[in-house]
């Protein structure tokens, strides 16, 4: 691979230092001149975007990738990226993309038609050549696909089995973003540490729990990077990412945990904040053990005092949610419904009826990850809160992907209840994901809670068919009133999420999508 702009010698020099300085409590006074360093919340899965689920990772993805589509910059609506135009034809069941001329992947291969189609039948035909480099967790968002053909070097058509609504949306979604198959079919399944995209950065290199680094796209088809090189850092204790950013080491922190905010405020540091469409949550084991019974997670909502959470731990950088859907999904949002109010008595009264005081729960924590607040102080409040109803919890935390190889596979015979935190791009994707019958995890979703209700599931079939949005928020508004009712989970709140950057950093901001695009972003 040929590296813009720094050279091997170059790129060598910088992983010495980038190196010295994870082995020391603080970091740098500054960090290096036309490199940028984020500090991220955690260890990247993959850096194969059809094989990861976390935003966590996501954020470096979508500075290396670019899908047919993306979200217009503050907005969750589609522009055209590597299509510069569509047609949608036959009642909403066909997509016809017309590509621009003259891309190349970052290994020398050209981006044409042919390059989509194997994209998206990697992940959707079980009898591809390089479908076994996943697995694919989020082909769901493309269930709808009953074929992709090439009609010509420049033009792709999808075909669907039937009208979907979020079709484009999701092709903006990560999960989208165009791989190239000469470096799928050069690594096979190591391609997620070897990645090839067309986007403004190009991978340099992936030192394990230490650095991502990434360079400058000279020969990108868009505007050129405005930075030469970033490098993205997994720091997971959020103390430690604080302390990182106060003493140079890095110039971008995500996630700063509320309490520490008051730390930046002053003219060294510029903290941004975005709204997004972000749900943190409790997933209840619907399956088996206590939380069978509606009654009892119906108590849990009642027990846990989510003001408290919002207000205190949280610093008010949070709302508390009323359901599964978040209202920054303002056309969808069901705003009749209100949250589970703070009611222990009540509480008291339910786990009594089911016959349920003195239950026993295994509650799984993570230590730090993608979307997840301060988790360790919110599990503790919560813990707190369903002691004082007569639980008795026992915490087990876990570092996040860890964490999410505990969760992901479903909770029963493990867990009682485990945090969760989900960033969508539609109200479809969350409820169709982990509230479905479909989905539970031995079906390939990722309702590890194991909760099912058939008219739920009804209405999430209709929504996602449905071409009329009017008729699309209506059920969508109908599935919330009856999800929220169920309490297949404990709904905690919506986040604003955050950022803090140093003064020399230019031209950043965050994105409602809560991906971070660095492109035009650079350092005095």
């Amino acid at each position: 691979m040929t590296l813009p702009m720094i050279s091997r010698r170059n790129l060598g020099r910088l992983s010495a230092a980038l190196a010295a300085l994870t082995l020391t409590q603080h970091a740098w006074a500054e960090t290096p001149p036309n490199v940028l360093v984020v500090g991220q919340v955690a260890e990247p899965q993959s850096l194969d975007p059809h094989a990861v689920t976390a935003v966590n990772d996501f954020r470096i993805l979508m500075n290396v990738y670019d899908g047919l589509v993306r979200y217009r910059s503050g907005t969750l609506e589609v522009e055209p990226a590597l299509a510069k135009n569509w047609d949608i034809t036959d009642g909403g069941k066909t997509y016809t993309f017309q590509l621009r001329e003259g891309i190349s992947f970052h290994d020398g291969s050209p981006l044409d038609a042919e390059a989509v189609v194997f994209n998206f039948e990697r992940m959707l035909k079980e009898d591809h050549p390089y479908h076994k480099t996943g697995p694919f967790p989020l082909s769901f968002f493309f269930s709808a696909v009953s074929k992709v053909e090439a009609l010509d070097p420049r033009t792709v058509r999808f075909t669907l089995k039937e009208p979907y609504a979020p079709f484009l949306s999701n092709l903006a979604y990560p999960t989208g973003l165009i791989v190239s198959p000469a470096a799928v079919m050069k690594h096979g399944a190591d391609f997620g540490r070897t990645p090839s995209g067309t986007g403004p950065f190009r991978f340099a290199e992936w030192v394990s729990n230490e650095r991502v680094v990434v360079t400058r796209n000279d020969a990108y088809w868009g505007p050129k990077a405005a930075s030469e090189t970033i490098v993205f850092r997994p720091i997971t204790d959020p103390n430690t990412r604080v302390a990182e950013m106060l003493s140079g080491g890095i110039d971008i922190m995500v996630e700063v945990p509320p309490v520490s905010l008051s730390q930046f405020k002053g003219g060294s540091y510029t903290i941004v904040e975005q709204a997004g469409p972000h749900v943190w949550f409790l997933i209840l084991n619907a399956k088996e053990g206590p939380f069978a019974d509606v009654r009892v997670r119906q108590a849990a909502n009642y027990a846990i005092n989510k003001e408290a959470i919002a207000n205190n731990v949280l610093e008010g950088t949070a709302t508390v949610a009323a359901g599964p859907t978040p209202p920054a999904f303002s056309w969808a949002y069901n705003s009749d419904l209100k949250p589970y109010p703070y009611d222990p008595d009540r509480a008291r009264a339910l786990i009594k009826e089911a016959g349920a005081e003195g239950a026993k729960l295994t509650f799984y924590v993570t230590e730090g990850g993608s979307g997840m607040l301060d988790p360790v102080a919110m599990g503790t409040a919560i813990q707190a809160d369903l002691a004082a109803v007569g639980f008795d919890v026992k915490i087990e935390t876990y570092e996040w992907n860890t964490f999410l190889g505990r969760v992901n596979p479903g909770l029963a015979g493990k867990a009682d209840m485990a945090q969760m935190a989900w960033m969508t791009n539609d109200p479809d994707t969350l409820p169709f994901l982990a509230l479905r019958t479909d989905a539970w995890p031995e079906k390939g979703g990722f309702n590890s809670g194991y909760y099912s209700n058939p008219e739920v599931d009804k209405l999430l079939e209709a929504a996602r068919a449905s071409t009329s949005q009017d008729e699309r928020a209506k059920l969508y508004r109908d599935m919330q009133s009856i999800v929220q009712s169920d309490a297949p989970w404990v709904f905690i709140a919506n986040w604003k999420q955050n950022a803090v950057t140093s003064a020399r950093v230019r031209n950043f901001g965050l994105e409602p999508s809560f991906f971070l695009l660095l492109s035009g972003v650079s350092k005095a």
